[in-house]
């Protein structure tokens, strides 16, 4: 009964020429469906929406999930979802072909998904970011990749009591977002650079203005002033397309306090160097690394994308962060693994010092950088 529901729900949206909202829905259900009683009109509201707005009565159900970060569809039908303890499969009976799937989530998010364009890129409705590859580029058949996004930052302290963080960590980012430390936070995927952003960002005083620049919306700090903008990739024809080059450099005339650049991927890194040199300081950013010494490698690979020599990358990139915050994944879990700081590698380049690391044993060892990062720590004090 319940497909049938959606599909008459579906059939009477379809007369409106416009991508269904949540209100839409709900009246379809409604008036379509008078000789249901309550439960049953519930039921078929939740599905309908599962269905036309999200992830389907399969796996929306997973992505509400407040503890699920990922949720990986595969083509043999199998299920994978990560809950912050690493990927587990779960049972996922009833979702149909996986390529017919991907192609009505690709829809939603307003994207287009078939043989001439076998990969999407986009947003679900409630945010959550998809990814999805069709066949022959994925050798299995339709691969479907669901990242969610977080409505709540968690707080330092819940961190804390995850193991993400320990109360010599917390006590020490607290203190780089008070003295207004510009912070480059690095990680491997998943490894919870956006979460750790959005926290850190919780706690910056309700009087500032904080712009959020970022491939697509997901950071969600506790703060009563935030605003986001977001790449506009290119249409069909291949232009239109708006980078986070030229939103940094839009975020700068919009009286920010705190600069936040999502994640540092190509061209933009010459902006927010710029940026970070120019007094906007208490700013933030993330870039992909294996470790807090690989990160002065891939700021100047990244220079090179815009034009920068590896000197003139060091130069800036030693002026602008006053602190590397590296994050790793061990087993399952994330945590903050070293935090340091960049210095001069005695010739035109940079290195990064480690200021505090993992001992292994739950504690810390202290490095050659602690000495630069301490007496930044004490700066306002």
């Amino acid at each position: 009964m319940t497909k049938a529901g959606v599909d008459q729900v579906r059939d009477r949206l379809l007369g409106s020429h416009h991508e269904p909202d949540p209100g839409q829905v709900t009246r379809a259900v409604r008036e379509t469906s008078s000789p249901l009683g309550d439960r049953d009109l519930i039921t078929l509201e939740r599905d309908a929406r599962a269905e036309l707005l999200g992830a389907g009565p399969v796996l929306q159900p997973l992505l509400d999930d407040p503890r699920v970060t990922d949720v990986l569809v595969n083509a043999d039908h199998g299920v994978w979802v990560d809950r912050g303890d690493g990927l587990r499969r779960v049972p996922a009976a009833g979702l149909g072909d996986i390529r017919t799937l991907a192609t009505r989530l690709a829809a939603v998010a307003g994207q287009r998904l078939d043989d001439a364009a076998p990969v999407a890129e986009g947003r679900l409705p409630d945010g959550t970011r998809l990814h999805a590859v069709l066949a022959p580029l994925s050798a299995e058949g339709a691969l479907i990749s669901l990242r969610t996004v977080r409505r709540r930052a968690f707080r330092l302290a819940e961190l804390v009591e995850d193991g993400f963080l320990d109360d010599r960590s917390a006590q020490i980012l607290a203190q780089l977002v008070r003295v207004r430390a510009n912070v480059l936070v690095s990680g491997a995927t998943g490894s919870g650079k956006t979460t750790l952003l959005a926290s850190m960002l919780s706690l910056v005083p309700p009087n500032e203005r904080i712009v959020c620049i970022e491939e697509a919306a997901e950071l969600a700090p506790d703060h009563p002033h935030v605003v986001h903008l977001q790449v506009r990739r290119p249409n069909v024809q291949g232009v239109g397309g708006i980078g986070l080059d030229y939103l940094v450099r839009t975020a700068m005339r919009m009286r920010p306090d705190r600069l936040v650049l999502g994640e540092c991927r190509g061209a933009e890194v010459r902006e927010v160097l710029g940026a970070l040199n120019t007094g906007h300081d208490g700013g933030l950013a993330t870039v992909h690394a294996n470790a807090a010494t690989d990160v002065p490698a891939r700021l100047a690979a990244l220079g090179t994308l815009a034009g920068l020599s590896p000197a003139a990358v060091a130069i800036q990139a030693l002026s602008a962060f006053d602190a590397v915050v590296h994050l790793r994944r061990t087993e399952g879990r994330r945590h903050v693994d070293q935090v340091a700081v960049l210095s001069p590698d005695g010739g035109d380049g940079m290195r990064c010092e480690v200021a505090m690391g993992r001992d292994g044993l739950g504690g810390w060892r202290w490095g050659p950088g602690w000495p630069a990062l301490a007496e930044r720590l004490d700066a306002a004090r």
